[in-house]
């Protein structure tokens, strides 16, 4: 016989509670105010995408999507990301939009999980895309943007680590002729497995020369010194014009005064098959896992009939929250009204008069005041009492 389920939830799934709930309302707010100053107006889209378009053209694994059957007996998704959605829209009913277009997003994704671990498999994000851009000036907005999202959510602490896809394959390329092996090295960069790097870096039939160049890599962490470093171990090839992409989108980044919660990564690898370019994570004190994500992905559009260059990011609200432990701004004076019932009319009068003045009012009917009662009421910063004797 099955075990009754009680109150257990589906797997990965989680209950907000109203205290968690409020804060992310704030932050979420703050984000807003935040991307709409750089000219992004908000888009909402469906929960559920057809698995043919927007669930076949995701980066997120196929067996990681929640797919369900219609009742014409279409497979679809809950949606696993907000970019291809995004995507969809900007080819069919933005057609016409001319490019660029700048576009934001606060919205639940859900991706199935295998074990809890901790991971959830339906979680808030606060997103933008800035897609027709293809300059690395587009780039700096999407990362410089960041920044001042995360500095204006209150987080104290954080690192934006920024890389490019083409450095690493390049090398590979270049070092690395059997492609599986190549793809081993790219999965350990994109596991952070340095140990299994290396591991797999001895084994292979290459000159010491080759080990010495690619084993180099691991070290390329850092500031804007590193730029050097890595042109002088790229060369000219695909890694070496990922190297002045980086040297030109630094100098962007200079100028609008954001270096300094930054650092380059010549090894960073997000999705794998995904990006196309410049690539940026980021980190904050105490928190194991990224921030947020984000980079440059121009093959995306074109899957829907529309090419386009594009770039942008995602921050996982969940995350946001464990790494900031104020939010900006006052919260409004909560006032308890208690009242009898020979005043009602004049109470609920009053709680609505200071409801219009921007207080927060909780009424309660009580038979009579018991004074010791109300002084001893928590999580108010005033108590008003009326009854009959006080008019």
């Amino acid at each position: 016989m099955a075990k009754p389920l009680g109150f257990e939830k589906p797997l990965g799934m989680r209950d907000i509670l109203p205290e968690s709930l409020a804060k992310q309302r704030r932050l979420e707010r703050e984000l807003r105010k935040c991307i709409e100053r750089w000219g992004y107006d908000e888009i909402s889209t469906p929960s559920l995408e057809y698995f043919d378009t927007v669930g076949a053209a995701s980066a997120t694994l196929t067996d990681r999507m929640f797919r369900l059957l219609d009742k014409q007996g279409h497979t679809v998704v809950l949606r696993p990301d907000m970019t291809t959605p995004i995507a969809r829209v900007v080819s069919s009913l933005y057609k016409d939009v001319p490019l660029p277009i700048r576009l934001y997003y606060q919205a639940n994704v859900f991706r199935a999980q295998e074990k809890e671990a901790g991971r959830n498999a339906e979680f808030s994000q606060t997103g933008i895309e800035l897609i027709g851009d293809a300059s690395v000036d587009a780039d700096a907005e999407a990362i410089a943007l960041a920044v001042f999202c995360l500095r204006a959510a209150g987080v104290e602490t954080f690192r934006i680590a920024i890389g490019h896809v083409d450095f690493v394959d390049g090398l590979l390329e270049e070092e690395i002729e059997d492609a599986p092996i190549r793809n081993q090295f790219r999965q350990f960069l994109y596991e952070r497995d340095f140990v299994g790097f290396r591991q797999l870096l001895a084994t292979v039939d290459i000159p010491l020369e080759a080990k010495s160049r690619l084993e180099a890599l691991l070290r390329l962490q850092g500031g804007k010194g590193k730029i050097e470093v890595a042109r002088e171990l790229a060369g000219n090839g695909k890694a070496g014009r990922a190297v002045e992409t980086i040297a030109s989108l630094w100098q962007s980044l200079e100028a609008y005064g954001v270096t300094e919660d930054l650092l380059i990564d010549f090894n960073l690898i997000i999705n794998l098959n995904y990006y196309t370019g410049v690539v940026f994570e980021g980190y904050a004190a105490d928190l194991g896992s990224p921030l947020l994500g984000g980079g440059r992905y121009d093959q995306l559009l074109s899957q829907f009939g529309r090419a386009a260059s594009a770039t942008g990011f995602a921050i996982k609200m969940d995350r946001l929250l464990q790494v900031t432990p104020f939010v900006k701004g006052q919260t409004p004076t909560r006032v308890l009204l208690v009242y009898t019932e020979d005043c009602r009319s004049a109470a609920l009068a009053e709680a609505q008069q200071l409801r219009e003045d921007g207080l927060i009012v909780v009424t309660r009917l009580v038979s009579k005041i018991d004074e010791k009662q109300v002084g001893q009421e928590a999580g108010y910063t005033k108590v008003i009492c009326m009854t009959q004797q006080e008019e």
